[in-house]
């Protein structure tokens, strides 16, 4: 088994005084988090806020840029170009740079929000588009990408750096995809159940779908959705189990 792992949420999904998700609690356990840029969630004083304090813990800062929907929280599929998508992508990680220059941090990873990351599974050509705004703003930046998909694919004929995603509270088809949010079983909620499927997974090097079936996979991260009641009880629970079986808990920007 791998020695070493990262734990990755995705943050800063508030708007103005709206709030989602408990942050300050989950950065004492997390080592990565992915900070929305104001398109499907977050504002320019959310995020500024949200990369102070991950600063402050230590816990290393990305872009995770999503559709323009607010009201649907990135999680419905839009009819956009290709060139459309190239912009959002290099529009939302150059304003995620600024805020984290401005904070006294550096961006190190990128990650595709919601149904942006859904639509660039389905369509390498929307992938690649994707990746490629992001690697012309910064060439070294990391890209994270679902494990064992077309869109790792992409980033691996890209020649870029990229690190491979699972989630600790998401079902798996056959071919690796994240089993649809409608279906029953989609989202996982026993934190003690999560942490063990993760382990056989990372003791197996392969995904683990619901089937049963393995999919070989490389896999340097690890998510928890920080929108779900039980968050911060996984993210804690999945840290202890992970930590016990002698994996270092590391952020991305190490190498």
């Amino acid at each position: 088994m791998q020695t070493r792992v990262d734990l990755n949420s995705d943050m800063g999904e508030g708007f103005g005084p709206w709030r989602m998700g408990d942050d300050a609690t989950l950065l004492q356990t997390i080592t990565s988090a992915n900070i929305a840029c104001g398109f499907h969630a977050g504002d320019a004083d959310v995020m500024a806020a949200t990369m102070a304090a991950a600063l402050e813990h230590g816990v290393g800062i990305g872009a995770h840029p999503g559709l323009p929907d607010l009201q649907g929280f990135g999680r419905r599929n839009m009819a956009i170009s290709h060139a459309e998508a190239a912009n959002l992508v290099a529009y939302q990680l150059g304003a995620a740079q600024a805020l984290a220059k401005r904070a006294g941090g550096r961006l190190r990873h990128l990650k595709l929000h919601g149904a942006l990351s859904h639509m660039a599974v389905a369509d390498p050509a929307l992938a690649r588009a994707c990746f490629e705004a992001a690697l012309a703003v910064d060439p070294e930046i990391v890209l994270v990408v679902l494990a064992a998909t077309p869109m790792e694919a992409v980033a691996r004929e890209l020649g870029a750096n990229w690190a491979g995603e699972i989630f600790a509270d998401r079902a798996y088809e056959d071919d690796a995809r994240l089993v649809a949010r409608g279906k029953p079983g989609a989202v996982l909620h026993d934190a003690d159940h999560a942490a063990e499927r993760i382990l056989a997974m990372l003791e197996e090097g392969a995904i683990i779908a619901e089937s049963g079936k393995r999919i070989p996979a490389r896999i340097d991260t690890i998510c928890l959705h920080g929108d779900t009641p039980e968050a911060v009880e996984m993210a804690r629970a999945l840290r202890a189990r992970l930590e016990a079986a002698g994996l270092k808990i590391r952020p991305l920007q190490e190498g």
